[in-house]
């Protein structure tokens, strides 16, 4: 640790990044050997963080009912530019409330050029105190476990 010390400031803000955070890898993954779970830390513990606020229910968390995104609430609506603005707004006031290491650049909707009911909820974001940018996408399926073809 004492070596870390002996490094100019801007090199040792480049090493340790563990001020972003740790946590479990999702999904969870335990080693029997080492009776350990899986870790992710730093933008990779941001990025899986996001995608499970996008992807949890609300109320699906005991604790903390109000953590996640009402996309499902969604499922069976009729693809439209409503319909893309009220997941946008979904999504950026879920991550403005329950993400506070990121701000979000840019939010944007599309529909998959391969699956018809699929859209993919594009989220730009910059971490806030590394100033790095990053992005994710999640697939939104408005029709799942439906029997869907091209036809």
């Amino acid at each position: 640790m004492d070596e870390l010390f002996k490094k100019p400031a801007e090199e040792r803000r480049v090493l340790d990044r563990s001020f972003l955070g740790r946590g479990w890898s999702f999904p969870p993954t335990f080693r029997l050997q080492t009776r350990t779970v899986d870790m992710v830390a730093e933008d990779e513990d941001i990025h899986q963080s996001l995608y499970l606020l996008v992807a949890t229910i609300p109320n699906e968390r005991l604790m903390n009912p109000s953590y996640g995104c009402d996309l499902n609430s969604l499922v069976f609506e009729r693809i439209s530019q409503s319909l893309r603005q009220e997941i946008i707004s979904m999504v950026a006031m879920a991550i403005l409330r329950f993400e506070p290491r990121v701000d979000v650049n840019e939010i944007d909707v599309r529909v998959s050029s391969e699956d018809y009911g699929t859209l993919l909820i594009l989220v730009d974001y910059t971490v806030r105190t590394t100033n790095s940018r990053s992005n994710m996408v999640f697939p939104f399926y408005l029709k799942e476990g439906t029997n869907l073809s091209n036809r």
